[in-house]
């Protein structure tokens, strides 16, 4: 392995490594612009010069790779000179912005210039302009501040797999565009913002509304999908005022996606803020105690057999938990979580969590997809298998829709059919996971949730066994979720008791009179008009499907507003963080089931958080394990059974609208109808 001496220091590499990466070992810090860690190396700003023994001039450390007995210096006279130099060249054309800009007081370009700068500048002719650039409805553009870093082009082409940025013309006429002005049609779009160096790329959505100074930040984790990407929600007193992603190397990187970024200006549209009882066929404002009165008048006199629960996709594993216990309370076994109606086996854990983890996905060398999109259903995981995909060591098979994804695959089959004969040998793919070392089979929602689920279940499963894809270290059986709170709610039992409806049948059952009393913590993507007569309690942040159909509305706190725990689509306990306080009357979602029990005469065991959360430790004991993969024992799921010959189809249609959050975004909204191709009014940008 090379060694090399930097700054008198010795330090000892990989082979590969550069010598911007060497210095960083050795704990100097070298100045850049072009170079990330996570794109291909471009060495164009040269700012990242240091001095080479022996070499007749500096070198650009990003492109240089380390080699042995190197003499490098980091901070002589000649770096020094030669920083201040390049650093005089970028401000050649940069305006003077900061006091207007963005970017402002996050600008690498303005702590370099400090940092490395001369102090002043011997150039007094007029500054190029460029006309700036319409990139959609998220990414706002002032390209004369542009200093072709390229980290943009080279993120939406090699992260995000969508190649519709890149460079025209050359030197002073260089200009960054997506070529035809077109909106960027990728899911990951808004990281180009966190990427750019300088205020050429800034967010459309958050321009001019506040400094970084001003804002109160809370770490976090994401609720818009089931990876759960961690993210920090910065508020200005009771105000999100936007969402910026965290590292975690495990789960998302440092990346997030557009619906997570962009979709908080939902928060403050179409909010419960306070309880309502419906009166005389309308809902009218009420207080929390007549609310709860109108409760108990509702539920008096049933059995347990005529109530039933249903969670919806945004529901914290506290409120899950209150809610499943105070249901026990009331008699009623008729409780469930699928929304969607997918026949996942709750029995055991192996079979409804991603059990590679994420991460895995960097290992795997054949993945089979069956019935999914990961793109529009989980973009962070799809740019994982891209990243994996582009060093040419995996297979990647499709049974489904012919989705239009960011990398190439062999599409095996539509449905269940395909499915079934590589679970029995009879297809080719079945010898490619075979002859693997890490196998990984993905198994969406959209193969699932329909009346062949469970058969559909057990037949991945049968995959997983007859390919090999569990073995030593390696359980290569994942299943793709689209809901936030749905494997946290799997693992608390939130699923129908013994002789209890699932949501089917709780449906049905309302219909036919049988369910005279339904509780909807946040469940809007249920047919409400089948609901019948029953009496129906509706506990959420937006007034959405359920809460119109709603007999009483209890307001509950949004993702940003609560300390509350999520379970992602691998199993990994996260906690997120209270950012915000609720609008009016609105209150943290287990706070108002346990001030609900007292109201119906059956109080639950617990006077705050700390206790709630001993509760669901001893529900589910890998709930202490936050921030960790606690492996799930490999066993027997699904129910072996007849499939229909009709395709898979992808849960997700739309991937901006997928919840009452997102739906009630006027910016997610802007983006959907971008993506089905609408004609939208021309902004101020876009001549």
């Amino acid at each position: 392995m090379p060694t090399l001496t930097i700054d008198g220091i010795q330090v000892t590499v990989e082979p590969g490594t550069t010598v911007l990466q060497a210095c960083e070992l050795a704990g100097k810090e070298i100045p850049r612009f072009c170079y990330h860690e996570r794109l291909t190396i471009a060495g164009n700003c040269r700012m990242c010069l240091v001095e080479q023994e022996k070499a007749p001039k500096p070198i650009a450390s990003c492109a240089m790779p380390a080699a042995d007995n190197m003499v490098i210096h980091t901070d002589s006279p000649m770096v020094k000179k030669a920083r201040e130099g390049v650093m005089e060249f970028l401000l050649i054309n940069h305006p003077l912005d900061c006091p207007i800009c963005d970017q402002g007081g996050e600008c690498d370009l303005q702590d370099q210039s400090v940092g490395y700068g001369k102090g002043s500048s011997r150039y007094d002719e007029n500054k190029r302009a460029v006309k700036d650039k319409y990139m959609g409805p998220l990414v706002e553009t002032v390209m004369t501040r542009c200093i072709h870093c390229t980290r943009c082009v080279r993120f939406i082409t090699e992260v995000a797999g969508v190649p519709e940025l890149g460079a025209i013309g050359r030197g002073e006429d260089m200009q960054i565009t997506t070529y035809l002005e077109q909106a960027m049609t990728s899911e990951l779009s808004g990281n180009v913002i966190d990427l750019c160096p300088v205020g050429a790329l800034t967010s459309k959505p958050y321009a001019f509304t506040a400094r970084s100074w001003e804002l109160r930040k809370t770490e976090s984790i994401d609720a818009m999908d089931a990876v759960g990407a961690n993210i920090r929600v910065d508020v200005r007193g009771r105000e999100v005022m936007r969402v910026l992603p965290r590292l975690n190397e495990d789960v998302n990187e440092e990346w997030l996606s557009d619906k997570s970024r962009f979709a908080y200006d939902g928060l403050k549209t179409d909010r419960l803020d306070r309880a309502y009882v419906r009166r005389n066929g309308k809902l009218q404002e009420a207080t929390w105690a007549e609310a709860f009165a109108a409760v108990a008048t509702g539920l008096k006199g049933l059995a347990g057999s005529q109530i039933a629960a249903i969670a919806g996709d945004l529901a914290c594993a506290e409120s899950v938990i209150a809610l499943k216990d105070l249901m026990e309370k009331l008699g009623s076994p008729n409780l469930d979580c699928r929304q969607d109606g997918a026949r996942i086996d709750p029995s055991n854990r192996a079979g409804y969590i991603f059990n590679s983890g994420i991460a895995g996905i960097d290992e795997a060398d054949a993945i089979l997809i069956i019935g999914s999109n990961p793109r529009r259903e989980a973009a962070l995981i799809n740019a994982r298998i891209r990243k994996r995909y582009i060093t040419g060591k995996v297979k990647i098979g499709l049974i489904g829709e012919q989705a239009q994804l960011t990398y190439k695959y062999d599409y095996l089959g539509a449905g269940p059919a395909t499915l079934k004969d590589i679970a029995e040998g009879r297809h080719a793919f079945a010898e490619i996971l075979k002859g693997a070392q890490k196998p990984m089979l993905i198994l969406g929602q959209g193969a699932i949730a329909r009346a062949d689920g469970a058969a559909v279940l057990a037949l991945a499963k049968q995959v997983a066994d007859a390919c090999g894809l569990v073995k030593d270290g390696w359980n290569g059986f994942n299943m793709l979720h689209t809901a936030a709170s749905r494997v946290g709610a799997l693992d608390l039992g939130f699923v129908p008791g013994q002789g209890g409806k699932d949501v089917a049948g709780i449906l049905a059952a309302a219909q036919a009179g049988e369910v005279k009393a339904v509780y909807l913590l946040g469940a809007d993507e249920i047919d409400t008009s089948k609901l019948g007569s029953a009496f129906v309690i509706y506990q959420g942040s937006h007034g959405a499907a359920g809460a119109r159909r709603a007999d009483v509305i209890l307001p509950g706190a949004a993702y940003t507003e609560k300390d509350a725990t999520w379970v992602n689509t691998e199993g990994r306990v996260q906690l997120g963080r209270r950012a915000a306080a609720p609008p009016g009357e609105a209150r943290e979602d287990w706070a108002i089931i346990r001030a609900l029990s007292d109201a119906l005469g059956q109080t639950l065991p617990y006077d705050n958080l700390g206790m709630l959360r001993r509760r669901m430790l001893q529900a589910a004991p890998h709930f202490g394990a936050v921030d960790k993969l606690t492996p799930a024992a490999w066993g027997n799921f699904g129910t072996a059974g007849a499939v229909s010959d009709a395709p898979f189809v992808s849960a997700v249609a739309d991937f901006y609208l997928t919840n009452p959050i997102a739906r009630a975004s006027a910016t997610m909204a802007e983006c959907s109808a971008l993506a089905r191709g609408a004609a939208m009014p021309k902004t101020g940008t876009h001549d």
